[in-house]
């Protein structure tokens, strides 16, 4: 069971999909940070106002504060923007630097197929002789 196990965590997409979720939780800190800390206050030099939770009307006993659904609607498009605009710069970096080539691979012929051409070739031989 540990012999599998080990097998299991070794394998290359189990690491890959590791490190992706950690590169993605710091990744989130940082366009948190940004929406955060410099668009939102933009936002608000702008506009006077940008948080809209305290938005809401009533029904009978009812209390619909439709502002924080709002909100969450305005921190959602502003943080897609904001990553939209950081893949898009790091694509446009990625693009200027030079492409590696692509690695040849020989293909393995497969065994079946090395016998038939050896049969092949023996008979062709016998039928020389033959002649």
């Amino acid at each position: 069971m540990w012999k599998e196990f080990k097998t299991f965590i070794m394998r290359g997409n189990v690491l890959d999909l590791a490190v992706g979720v950690v590169i993605g939780g710091a990744f989130t800190a940082i366009v948190n940070s940004l929406v955060k800390d410099i668009i939102t206050p933009i936002i608000v030099a702008l506009t006077g106002n940008a948080d809209l939770t305290g938005l809401s009307f009533k029904i009978g006993q009812a209390d619909f504060t439709y502002g924080n659904f709002l909100q969450a609607v305005m921190n959602f498009l502003l943080i897609a923007l904001v990553l939209f605009l950081m893949i898009k710069a790091v694509n446009k970096l990625k693009s200027k630097m030079p492409a590696e080539e692509p690695v040849e691979v020989e293909a393995e012929v497969p065994v079946v197929e090395l016998y038939l051409k050896e049969i092949r070739d023996l008979m062709v031989n016998q039928n020389k002789k033959a002649e």
